[in-house]
């Protein structure tokens, strides 16, 4: 829960709890610990009376619609049935992907090469010489139209 926050945040929000609550901060903070206990009771009873109902040993992560129709009410074959189908497309899209990442590296480092001073004149793929030094521009005269 506090794994976002640095030690001067912490600290910070002490001193707000601390301006706002004062003298009453210690018995705050105990009401909320204790009603953080009497909600991790009420969700044991609750699983715990859902897996005596149901026959089957049910978890608190059991309780998410789709986690619990794929762990109590398909079978390992309807599952890998369901999956099948996109498993094809995932692993596809995956190979495209790695090849795009590919790519990208492959011009970064050519453009890193190049930014570097890498030599003069390069030949691109048509063989055609591109010159590395900076080129002109022409001016461009608008009232010449």
């Amino acid at each position: 829960m506090f794994e976002n926050l640095n030690w001067w945040e912490i600290g910070a929000l002490l001193l707000v709890a601390l301006l706002i609550f004062g003298d009453r901060l210690p018995n705050v903070i105990s009401d909320g610990l204790r009603m953080l206990r009497s909600l991790r009771n009420m969700a044991q009873n609750a699983t715990g009376d859902l897996s005596r109902e149901l026959g089957t040993d049910i978890q608190l992560e059991d309780l998410h619609p789709k986690a619990f129709i794929r762990k109590h009410l398909l079978s390992e074959e309807d599952e890998q049935a369901i999956r099948k189908p996109l498993q094809g497309a995932y692993e596809k899209l995956r190979s495209d992907l790695t090849d795009v990442h590919r790519e990208i590296d492959d011009v970064a480092s050519a453009a890193d090469i190049r930014a570097t001073g890498g030599g003069g004149p390069t030949s691109t793929s048509t063989g055609a010489e591109v010159s590395s030094a900076p080129q002109q521009r022409r001016n461009f005269d608008l009232d010449a139209t």
